[in-house]
């Protein structure tokens, strides 16, 4: 057996959703920009959400989609300027931190990977305490493809080498996951409720294992296997 067949597996994490409360971004998207958006188009708040969620709809699993920049000029306000208006919303989802130290320090590498844009994560960062935890830090943004898509991960793994077969993915939406494993990922967990706000997730419908507690996923992992010196051995 090699050193390197002792090593523990890669675990890739979304961002929003699975290590932070999507509640934030609901609340931005869906109750926010709606009511601003109203107010500059001189517009009834339920002709606002309409606008606003077919544009949604339009762009849903893109890289635009994810882009404050994109929606700042779709729809004329500062969208990255309202989610810093609202900023201590941003919030850990339950278990976060907790797991992100254990497997720390049972030495597994962990990878953060979100489509959220450059300025999108930089403002999570700033919230939330993820950095440390993290040896490699993406946004789909830099690859020029949302995680949907099966060239993000081939990017991805242009750039930073990895074995999807030694790898571990999870995110909230189901469609990224699909994507993961149309590259190669076989390891794959969705989560039971991303958003605070909204209601638990039936399992069954999510079509991968899905996790509530996010320190659920220790049970999954193999027992980290000691590498010692052979000369102190």
């Amino acid at each position: 057996m090699s050193y390197s067949d002792l090593q523990p597996p890669i675990i890739m994490f979304d961002m929003d959703g699975t290590l932070l409360d999507l509640a934030f971004d609901d609340f931005i998207w869906n109750d926010c920009l709606p009511e601003r958006h109203a107010q500059l188009h001189q517009c009834t708040l339920a002709q606002s959400q309409q606008t606003l969620f077919k544009f949604y709809q339009q762009y849903k699993h893109t890289l635009s989609w994810y882009s404050s920049a994109h929606w700042t000029t779709k729809v004329g306000i500062d969208t990255l300027q309202l989610q810093y208006e609202h900023q201590e919303k941003i919030k850990a989802r339950s278990g976060c931190h907790q797991l992100l130290q254990q497997l720390k320090a049972q030495g597994y590498r962990c990878w953060l990977l979100t489509n959220a844009d450059r300025a999108g994560l930089q403002l999570k960062l700033e919230n939330v305490e993820l950095s440390p935890y993290f040896e490699v830090m993406i946004s789909s943004e830099e690859l020029g493809f949302a995680k949907e898509d099966v060239n993000f991960w081939k990017k991805l793994q242009q750039q930073h080498p990895f074995d999807p077969a030694d790898t571990i993915f999870i995110d909230d939406t189901v469609a990224v996951l699909k994507g993961a494993e149309e590259f190669g990922i076989t390891r794959l967990f969705s989560i039971l409720q991303p958003s605070s706000s909204k209601p638990t997730r039936i399992a069954a419908e999510l079509h991968y294992p899905a996790l509530d507690h996010l320190t659920e996923l220790l049970d999954y992992l193999e027992p980290n296997i000691q590498v010692t010196d052979a000369k102190t051995a």
